[in-house]
């Protein structure tokens, strides 16, 4: 049976090729992009491919959390159910690293954005939906004032500290809604994949895309995944696997996610 699927940074890497092969099974997918051209690029792409799957645009900037409220709402809006979430979008390499609310762009995109936008889209997702979060290989323990917005990180410090971020929020949110909620994973779709963070952060081609697309869609829609809310799948090892250890420590956890809340508590207040 055909799915609603949205997918964030969806118009070109992991992203669009997920889209690619989810319009190609016949599901309706929803693109996200923040560029109109590359977004309308991405619809051209995905209209000409054979299948009978449709698709549907929304442009939002993820770096800004009333973006992110808007963003939620018009998906909102034109669905009154969503099967699968996947929390694409992510930034590692940037010449301006600082947001307009005043955090780094990578605690933003990779980490406050997707939490908002699970917890605004729950009511869609329900307890049969899924959320898929694109974690990382690329774990490191998270500095509180840093996901504030309080002093500077280099690019990898930075985009490990909001990937473990992410991972330790989905097992947490996972752990809360248990049979209440959606399937939340973290998913790893592969180290050095040949997307163009990769390229533009290491300089090298990359591997082929298609293997972190095909994960994703495994995490989305398999049987596979139907007991595994709240674990991480590593896709380097091709298992479910151990993140870092302050995932699984609730008290380092919990820290993290009660800093994302009060955050986001703070902005969506003054938006």
């Amino acid at each position: 049976m055909p799915k609603i699927i949205l997918i964030t940074g969806s118009t070109d890497g992991i992203g669009r090729e997920t889209a690619k092969m989810l319009v190609a099974q016949g599901h309706r997918v929803l693109l996200h992009g923040r560029n109109p051209s590359k977004l309308k690029e991405a619809e051209k792409i995905l209209s000409a491919l054979p299948g009978s799957g449709q698709i549907e645009s929304y442009m939002a900037d993820l770096s800004r959390m009333a973006d992110v409220e808007k963003f939620a709402d018009a998906v909102a809006q034109k669905h009154a159910k969503l099967d699968v979430l996947i929390n694409n979008a992510g930034v590692y390499k940037t010449s301006d690293v600082r947001t307009r609310d005043g955090l780094d762009v990578r605690f933003a995109v990779n980490t406050m954005a997707p939490y908002l936008l699970t917890q605004r889209l729950l009511p869609l997702l329900g307890s049969s939906g899924r959320v898929v979060n694109l974690s990382s290989a690329a774990q490191s323990p998270v500095d509180i004032k840093a996901l504030a917005g309080q002093g500077r990180l280099s690019d990898m410090e930075a985009y490990a500290q909001s990937k473990l971020a992410l991972t330790a929020w989905s097992r947490d949110m996972a752990l809360s809604l248990k049979e209440n909620g959606p399937i939340i994973v973290a998913v790893n779709p592969g180290s050095l994949l040949g997307t163009k963070m990769v390229k533009e952060g290491f300089g090298v081609a990359g591997g082929d895309i298609r293997v972190g697309a095909k994960v994703l869609i495994r995490s989305a829609l398999s049987d596979e995944f139907e007991t595994a809310s709240g674990q991480y799948f590593d896709n380097d090892s091709g298992r479910f696997a151990s993140p870092h250890r302050h995932v699984s420590d609730s008290r380092k956890s919990k820290e993290i996610v009660h800093a994302i809340e009060a955050v986001l508590a703070g902005l969506t207040q003054s938006d």
